[in-house]
């Protein structure tokens, strides 16, 4: 157990709005054939970079107090390969000095950044710490692949991490993952690495767009995610009716659904699918300052975050809110 908390949320949904009926005569597909595949009427396209959306949200989960002590992007697609994507952040945010970092491991890279930032908190060795992802998947869209092309939007979510204060509950109470490279070639995007080097003249453009079997995907994660997730709630004596509020990476329409699989209800599920579409590592923060915001979060509530990634990566946590 991890005595820290989150004290700030915030998201970030750019402007521009695309509709199932907009994006349908690119994929070839009707609006309706998109809606019942995937879940998602509407998606959110940014015309800003991914460090801009992620200052927005940030400013957001800081409000007015202290600046942070330390900086996590997590976040899957990056402004450039060298420097760091959170540098950029760091200076839309005006605070040049401030120690940062990024943690990567796709869809789940909030969740890991998470429990990064927990453990340093806890440690001692920061005191607050801003966790923020910031999606522009949208440019990698392939529009041959149907399904993943009309699943992606993009997005960002941050929080603030600081210390528990004596007398109060609040915790990090459990962390689990396992990955299983098995899975490793239902979602890829082989490219901007040294796989598929954009100097070599044999990479191609649809190695540059993001590609993946959703009904593999789907079948993999049915089976994998049950164990970690239970084994999660087991060690602490707990069943899926005893949390308060499920806080899901939003894969999909399907996938959504699949969380009840595990014993929680419709109601304890927060579902944004239909609005923002899958924004890859930012849906769990945007889910999480959506629900604040609505006030579906107390203090003292069990709270259970949890996904899946590329790779195939499946991973959990508790929060006592």
């Amino acid at each position: 157990m991890l005595k820290v908390r989150i004290v700030g949320t915030g998201f970030h949904a750019p402007e521009r709005v695309e509709t199932a009926e907009d994006l349908a005569p690119r994929i070839g597909k009707d609006a309706a054939w998109i809606r019942q595949r995937t879940g998602v009427l509407r998606r959110h396209i940014s015309d800003e970079p991914m460090h801009i959306m992620a200052a927005r949200a940030a400013r957001k989960a800081l409000g007015d107090g202290p600046p942070p002590d330390l900086v996590i992007n997590a976040s899957l697609t990056p402004l450039q390969l060298i420097p760091d994507s959170s540098v950029f952040i760091l200076e839309e945010l005006g605070l040049g000095g401030t120690p940062s970092f990024s943690v990567h491991a796709t869809c789940l890279s909030f969740l890991v950044g998470l429990q990064v930032a927990s453990s340093l908190v806890a440690a001692g060795t920061y005191r607050r710490i801003l966790v923020v992802s910031s999606e522009q998947g949208s440019v990698s869209r392939d529009y041959e692949q149907p399904e993943s092309a009309a699943l992606i939007g993009d997005g960002a979510g941050a929080v603030v991490v600081e210390p528990t204060p004596a007398g109060q509950d609040s915790a990090m109470l459990d962390f689990a993952m396992a990955t299983f490279p098995d899975g490793a070639s239902l979602t890829v995007l082989r490219g901007c690495g040294t796989r598929k080097h954009p100097n070599d003249p044999a990479t191609t453009v649809q190695d540059n767009l993001f590609q993946m079997s959703g009904p593999g995907v789907y079948k993999m994660a049915l089976r994998k995610v049950p164990p970690v997730v239970g084994g999660l709630l087991a060690r602490h004596g707990l069943s899926p009716g005893d949390i308060d509020i499920v806080i899901p990476h939003q894969a999909s329409g399907p996938g959504m659904k699949a969380y009840q699989k595990l014993g929680f209800t419709s109601e304890q599920i927060v579902d944004i699918i239909g609005e923002y579409g899958n924004c890859i590592s930012a849906s769990l923060p945007m889910t999480l300052a959506h629900a604040d915001r609505e006030g579906r979060l107390k203090r003292g509530d069990l709270v259970c975050m949890l996904g899946t990634g590329a790779g195939l990566s499946v991973a959990a946590a508790l929060l006592r809110w």
